[in-house]
């Protein structure tokens, strides 16, 4: 049976593979109700230069297919509190995954909220070594950071600001 504390530290190693590949380090795990390890994953945007490889998603996509009944009662560990495109808005409720336990959300903080809403159990460990990563990637490349989270600087906009030259 994995614990709280030993899901989180996959999900850690996950996001520590993806820092030291030059990617945003965000790692998750998805462990089923009876406590076994059913996948895990990282962010890899810019490793397979992909929109949408956030680190849930892809712990869905290194699970592979499964029934519906796979996914109940199922906790995913994520370093990082799930932003709206991944699995904190739609797949962990649309597969019916029970929990999120999240290292840390002080960097950011995503859909935690709405997952409770949908009656999803959240937990944030507040774990140090998950944001001590997170602010030393956010520090070395902030540009990647602010793309990975849609808040890239504009350099044109309808308000008036003009393309560079």
């Amino acid at each position: 049976m994995i614990t709280d504390k030993e899901g989180l530290q996959l999900a850690y190693e996950e996001a520590k593979a993806s820092f030291d590949e030059g990617g945003v380090p965000i790692g998750a795990a998805l462990v089923s109700a009876d406590g076994k390890l059913l996948g895990k994953g990282r962010n890899q945007r810019v490793q397979l230069g992909s929109p949408i490889h956030h680190g849930e998603t892809s712990t869905l996509l290194n699970t592979g297919r499964l029934p519906a009944s796979a996914y109940k009662g199922s906790t995913m560990y994520t370093t990082l509190s799930p932003c709206d495109m991944s699995q904190g808005t739609g797949a962990c409720i649309l597969y019916g995954i029970a929990r999120v336990v999240i290292g840390e959300n002080k960097t950011f903080l995503g859909g935690e909220a709405y997952l409770k809403q949908r009656g999803v159990e959240v937990v944030v460990l507040d774990d140090s070594e998950c944001r001590a990563l997170m602010e030393a990637f956010i520090e070395k490349s902030p540009e990647l950071w602010n793309e990975d989270i849609g808040v890239e600087e504009r350099v044109y906009s309808k308000e008036g600001h003009s393309a560079p030259a």
